[in-house]
């Protein structure tokens, strides 16, 4: 996105003040969006076969700027809200509901665990994710009824559940989330590239983490749904009680080959308005 309004100096601004605030919320998103942003992160040697796989409401657009960087052979898969596709070439875009998972978004996540399942050490993965990503992966532990996770999940966005605690709770009930998508692609390489919309930059939270070590353990889950008053059946609750429901943990060797970098945060969005700003001596 090119800002529509540049104003730049002070006599500018004074005379369409309005004009001047959508140039500072255009800049803005513009340090949002992965347009330029995805290049210096990936690897030097762009050659060779890779795997690209993501989930978040700029999934589709991030995987639109991948294929502008990658001349290699791509093979990849990426979900993403309803009505928020482009029209990539090489990597399939899906789209499934947000912010309540759909039968479309399960499909898909089983799709993308199958896709880096029995890599080599050799085999890179790229994995793309942003706001909107844990809704939109959704593919529930074996012994979670896909209808009941939902219906948690409903509960926790009503509850007054902050995102971390929501996500917590997603973590212990998934069979991607929590690091485990990471855990199945070893040992291929992962990279995972980021967009953040969650408090803090916490790479664990964003879209659930799912390619990262999850701190939080499903005693934690537990708890969050107790102190909410969310209501389990007995099949949830016996699984989050077995060792099985817990998240790789840090230190695990299965996700020693993934890092994660993050692209764009609000905080980048905050600064650049800020930026604008001051270098068009706007009153402070």
């Amino acid at each position: 996105m090119t800002p529509t309004h540049p104003l730049t100096s002070i006599e500018d601004i004074k005379a369409d003040p309005k004009g001047f605030l959508l140039h500072l919320f255009d800049t803005a998103v513009d340090a949002a969006l992965p347009k330029g942003k995805l290049d210096a992160y990936l690897p030097e040697n762009r050659n060779g076969k890779l795997v690209v796989i993501g989930a978040g409401k700029a999934a589709a657009s991030m995987a639109l700027e991948m294929e502008s960087c990658w001349s290699g052979e791509i093979e990849g898969l990426v979900v993403t809200r309803y009505q928020h596709g482009a029209d990539c070439k090489r990597i399939e875009v899906v789209e499934a509901s947000h912010p309540v998972p759909d039968d479309e978004g399960e499909k898909v996540a089983r799709r993308i665990l199958a896709m880096v399942e029995n890599l080599s050490e050799d085999d890179q993965v790229i994995c793309l994710l942003s706001g909107g990503g844990s809704a939109l992966l959704s593919l529930p532990a074996a012994g979670v009824p896909f209808d009941e996770k939902r219906q948690i999940n409903k509960a926790l966005l009503r509850s007054g559940a902050t995102i971390s605690e929501m996500n917590c709770v997603r973590k212990h009930l998934s069979a991607v989330k929590g690091g485990r998508l990471a855990k199945v692609a070893y040992p291929a390489s992962m990279l995972t590239l980021a967009i953040s919309d969650v408090p803090g930059d916490e790479p664990d939270v964003i879209a659930s983490g799912p390619t990262v070590a999850d701190p939080t353990s499903r005693h934690d889950a537990l708890d969050i749904l107790q102190r909410y008053n969310i209501s389990v059946s007995q099949q949830v609750n016996d699984w989050l009680n077995s060792e099985a429901s817990e998240t790789p943990k840090p230190g695990d060797p299965a996700l020693s080959r993934s890092r994660l970098e993050l692209i764009a945060t609000p905080q980048r969005s905050l600064d650049a308005a800020k930026n604008l700003a001051e270098q068009a001596d706007y009153p402070q």
